[in-house]
């Protein structure tokens, strides 16, 4: 992939211009599916345990936490309450994501959460076994390759086994 022209940069790019984090950008095919825009299966050759998604729930005890796991796994609430001091967490409904996150369903991104409100971020432990993962550039269908360390540093979030094979209601 090329880079971008600096005024083509999404916020969460020059973000990381800013902080001065290494990145790759991407930019991946969308549909819309119903009222939602969705990446399109074709990822364009990247392992889909590399891509990552950035999922908000709300705990009974913190409000908000933000967790960051392969779209191949699921989010396990049982393991990501107990890590964030939770009794129980749920996601965040669809109709309040963008008052919650700022971003709408399918470019909620660690990097611009993070530097808007502060949520506790959780990030699975897979994303240790890589050299490189991918989160969404805050805009459907663009995403950032950056080192898992390099991203938990500039999110303050914590590597957790937060991460299960089968499905739950995400």
């Amino acid at each position: 992939m090329s880079k971008k022209k600096r005024d083509d940069k999404t916020l969460v790019e020059k973000m990381l211009d800013k902080a001065k984090v290494a990145y790759v950008p991407y930019e991946f095919p969308t549909h819309e599916q119903g009222d939602v825009a969705q990446l399109s299966v074709d990822h364009i050759g990247v392992p889909e345990h590399r891509i990552y998604k950035t999922l908000v729930l709300t705990g009974n005890k913190t409000g908000p936490v933000v967790g960051v796991v392969p779209l191949d796994r699921h989010i396990d609430y049982k393991k990501l309450a107990a890590v964030s001091g939770n009794k129980k967490v749920g996601m965040v409904p669809l109709r309040d994501l963008v008052q919650t996150t700022g971003y709408e369903h399918g470019a909620n991104t660690p990097i611009g959460i993070h530097a808007r409100y502060r949520y506790p971020i959780f990030i699975g432990t897979e994303a240790l076994e890589e050299s490189e993962i991918l989160v969404s550039a805050g805009k459907i269908g663009r995403s950032v390759g950056v080192a898992p360390k390099d991203l938990a540093k500039l999110v303050q979030a914590e590597f957790q086994d937060i991460t299960a094979l089968t499905e739950q209601a995400e």
